[in-house]
């Protein structure tokens, strides 16, 4: 799974001449993907001030607003690849147009037997 995280100030903004370009590269990553046979699913997320956070405690439901986070990076998508190796799974992270300001964590997904 490639995690993409970045601080939203730093990507181009809707309204802004850089996104149309920004949003271009997005759509050239994902086909690459797809026409190399890695791509098994991916996902832009909305902002992060729609989420909910659940945790609990004492065996009580707590819900706050917003992600649990104390950063200003906030997870904005994800795509889950399926290739040979670590090394091609990177090779693939570096290649998100994100990659440049934000960051992308590579973690296999657990595999469970039966």
């Amino acid at each position: 799974m490639l995690l993409l995280a970045s601080n939203p100030a730093d990507e181009p903004t809707p309204d802004s001449e850089a996104f149309g370009p920004y949003m271009g590269e997005w759509a050239a990553y994902s086909q690459a993907l797809a026409e190399a046979g890695a791509l098994v699913a991916g996902e832009a997320l909305q902002d992060a001030d729609t989420a909910s956070t659940v945790q609990v405690r004492d065996g009580r439901r707590i819900v706050t607003d917003g992600p649990f986070i104390e950063s200003k990076e906030v997870i904005g998508g994800y795509y889950v690849i399926d290739v040979a190796n670590l090394d091609e799974a990177l090779d693939w992270a570096a290649k998100i147009p994100n990659a440049h300001f934000g960051t992308v964590e590579v973690r296999p997904v657990m595999e469970f037997d039966g």
